[in-house]
């Protein structure tokens, strides 16, 4: 019987990049920069700048090497890092506006099933286009798998705040997609 890893042990690389070996480095960072472009676009509208921020990242990750313990996931390790440059720059941006609500409604949270046949990329349209603040909750917390609590914690808002955000951001995607549904099915 084989066992299959669920993660990949990196350990003897990370040792070589955090001496300095920049082979070890180019091959981290040719490892982990497509995803963690990925990431960074999940915040940040601009494509070129996505690429920044990632770039950015990288360089926090390598002068940082010896701060990972080989605790749990690297590619987590490095993801948070770049969730927390791509959040510092639209800070640095001030494109951070959160809706503040004492409560939300005493909804609870379920998801709607809506049969669509968008793209990937139109999709991503429609997140892009939410308010950066119901943007940044909305991936953090359907994308990324982060509570209201730890959202709250990185944002720097209450974590009433951080629900009101999602439920924003969800109701008006869910509206977005009923109305491309509809443009596409020609009952405007």
């Amino acid at each position: 019987m084989k066992i299959i890893p669920l993660h990949k042990n990196y350990s003897k690389l990370i040792a070589k990049a955090s001496k300095g070996d920049r082979r070890a480095q180019h091959q981290l960072f040719e490892m982990f920069s497509p995803k963690m472009l990925g990431v960074c676009r999940q915040y940040l509208k601009n494509n070129d700048l996505a690429e920044e921020v990632m770039l950015s990242g990288f360089f926090k990750m390598l002068t940082h090497l010896n701060d990972f313990k080989n605790e749990g996931s690297f590619e987590g390790w490095i993801r948070r890092i770049m969730v927390n440059e791509s959040i510092s720059q639209l800070r640095k941006d001030k494109k951070l506006h959160f809706v503040s609500e004492a409560e939300i409604d005493n909804t609870t949270e379920h998801s709607t099933f809506i049969e669509t046949e968008l793209e990937e990329a139109d999709i991503q349209k429609m997140i892009d286009s939410l308010p950066d603040g119901y943007k940044t909750v909305f991936v953090l917390y359907a994308v990324e798998g982060y509570k209201h609590s730890e959202i709250g914690e990185l944002l720097q808002i209450s974590e009433n705040t951080s629900k009101t955000q999602l439920f924003k951001a969800r109701k008006m995607l869910k509206n977005m997609v009923k109305q491309q549904n509809n443009l596409s099915y020609g009952t405007l």
